[in-house]
């Protein structure tokens, strides 16, 4: 009768832990891909350059050093680079979060004509590679007249200007993005909530402001935390429009030649160390505000209306 009773629940539950299983060997194989580099370059920031040439070292340094990260927070010109990061990553994610929380806002609740096709285009330029449009933005920005609107044209390049208005006038490469996120988000909002407002002598202005945007903060969380991340990582907007920039990604890039000069780093193999370092370095923050707001940003995500109508 026990022995049944055993064949009857490996039965019944056998394909279930079958699947769990080959969920788990999945989770674990994506896992190794993302974590194994995180890995390998954490084991060879420590590394001294004896270790480099010793065959037999592979993750544990027979001769740990801290000159490594002594070497990158100097060329890397650590503490300016990243407040430079810093404000200009918030200032651009903040505009960013403002512009496109009003497009998603006006598309979603308002119906006018042409919202659909106008919403379509947005969508369209998220498979649109940067490559084909950053010579027009690069002229229009070198030769910037407002429209025809100014007496003369501005040069832009090399200032942060051009990051400030793309970010405001909701055109940035991502941006498209952004107004999804947020038109799904107003979208599966219930109507009664502007409905209510509007009896209660609200306008627009204020509906948005005073009930759908509190409202909309998880969205918004989103939003302002996937551009901060883009832009604190952006190497290739900033080198083409403010090259000038002392950011991480700037100088991450420049260390290698800020360091040949130096019979340590002579080589391509131990330069390949400093490279690995400042790496961690320039992720580093993005872990820690990861550390902090990992609950609001997972409340977030799951409180979207990204898979809504």
């Amino acid at each position: 009768m026990a022995a049944a009773q055993h064949k009857r629940y490996w039965k019944r539950n056998l394909p279930g832990y079958g699947w769990s299983l080959v969920r788990a060997v999945i989770l674990i194989g994506v896992c190794y891909i993302v974590i194994f580099p995180i890995l390998t370059k954490i084991a060879s920031s420590f590394m001294s350059r004896n270790d480099l040439w010793d065959t037999t070292v592979v993750w544990i340094p027979r001769y740990p050093t801290l000159r490594n990260y002594e070497l990158a927070w100097q060329y890397m010109n650590y503490p300016r680079a990243f407040w430079t990061s810093v404000k200009l990553s918030f200032i651009v994610s903040a505009l960013q979060l403002a512009s496109s929380t009003l497009v998603g806002y006006g598309i979603a609740r308002f119906h006018f004509k042409g919202a659909k096709l106008l919403f379509t285009l947005a969508i369209v330029t998220l498979i649109v590679p940067p490559e084909l449009f950053i010579i027009p933005l690069f002229l229009n920005f070198r030769y910037f007249d407002l429209l025809g609107l100014l007496p003369a044209k501005l040069d832009l390049i090399n200032t942060v200007w051009p990051a400030v208005i793309m970010a405001a006038t909701c055109t940035g490469p991502r941006n498209s993005l952004f107004i999804y996120i947020m038109r799904q988000y107003f979208k599966g909002m219930p109507r009664d909530l502007e409905e209510a407002a509007y009896v209660d002598g609200a306008g627009s202005f204020r509906t948005f402001y005073r009930i759908m945007l509190p409202a909309a903060v998880p969205a918004m969380v989103t939003v302002f935390l996937f551009a901060f991340v883009w832009q604190w990582n952006d190497y290739y907007m900033t080198q083409m429009f403010y090259s000038s920039a002392t950011t991480l990604p700037m100088m991450l890039d420049k260390l290698p030649n800020s360091v040949l000069g130096m019979r340590w780093e002579s080589s391509l193999p131990e330069t390949s160390l400093l490279n690995n370092t400042g790496s961690l370095l320039l992720i580093a923050p993005l872990v820690i505000l990861y550390i902090f707001l990992q609950k609001y940003f997972v409340e977030s995500v799951q409180r979207t209306g990204i898979t809504g109508q």
